[in-house]
């Protein structure tokens, strides 16, 4: 019931600019949304999060001041903007939903996403 959709994601040249999108549906309850990425050979990391209602947020220091995480409970979407994209920022990433920001930076009982893929050229 719970279906979490990813766009936004394609091919861009490093120094770029991308934006994601999550569409959320089937969840009854204010949820905090999350972004977690998954390079080849390597586990799935945390990127961002945000409360239920985008007042606090939350960032890998991987991509702090780089990458700004809203969204627009009305759309029941959630936003991922990615500045200064770097090469290794090149992974499949992934929109999650859980009941506290805490718990998803854990990935702690989250819905997931299918992913939508971020490749940077160098």
């Amino acid at each position: 019931q719970v279906q979490l959709v990813e766009s936004g994601g394609g091919l861009v040249q490093a120094g770029g600019s991308l934006r994601l999108s999550c569409a959320a549906s089937g969840l009854t309850f204010r949820y905090a949304m999350g972004w977690f990425r998954q390079a080849p050979g390597k586990e799935r990391e945390f990127v961002a999060a945000i409360t239920s209602s985008g007042e606090s947020t939350s960032y890998a220091d991987s991509v702090k001041g780089r990458f700004t995480s809203s969204r627009d409970n009305a759309a029941n979407t959630v936003y991922l903007q990615m500045n200064s994209l770097k090469p290794e920022d090149t992974a499949v990433y992934y929109c999650a939903a859980g009941r506290t920001l805490p718990m998803v930076v854990r990935s702690a009982g989250t819905y997931w996403g299918q992913g939508t893929q971020v490749t940077v050229s160098s």
